[in-house]
């Protein structure tokens, strides 16, 4: 029997539900993960001193650290909108995957700065998921 045409059940979809709790947890989640965003954007924006000094020891131009602070400002305003939400989460995986890979380079401690934007990547892709039906319906889990 083909793929295709396979009567296996042990990878079939379990059903999307959404309900109040899945709901609220998704908006409690992405809420979280906007305050943070939003407060890292904010930083980079005034131009803490510890900003630049932490953009120095990264190896990245002095400087740099306002520019990536516009730029993280627009994706958490893209994925706080929920008609954008999507976009913004795909921007903001690639986002944490340029900084997951400066920390890589730079020698960085792994699960305290390497992997933190996973946590915050995961948070994110949660939270939308959770609130989203049409995105659990795209992206169900599996048994």
């Amino acid at each position: 029997m083909s793929a295709i045409h396979s009567t296996r059940t042990d990878y079939a979809p379990i059903a999307p539900r959404g309900g109040r709790i899945a709901l609220w947890t998704g908006r409690v989640l992405s809420g979280l993960t906007i305050a943070f965003l939003a407060f890292d954007a904010g930083i980079k924006l005034v131009r803490l001193p510890i900003v630049e000094e932490t953009v120095g020891q990264l190896g990245l131009p002095a400087g740099s650290g306002f520019g990536l602070g516009v730029l993280l400002a627009w994706i958490t305003l893209l994925y706080a909108i929920p008609r954008t939400a999507l976009l913004g989460a795909v921007l903001l995986t690639g986002y944490l995957g340029g900084a997951i890979c400066t920390h890589l380079i730079a020698g960085s401690p792994l699960a305290s700065h390497l992997l933190f934007g996973v946590y915050v990547g995961l948070a994110a892709w949660a939270g939308l998921w959770l609130r989203d039906p049409a995105l659990r319906a795209l992206l169900p889990l599996r048994r």
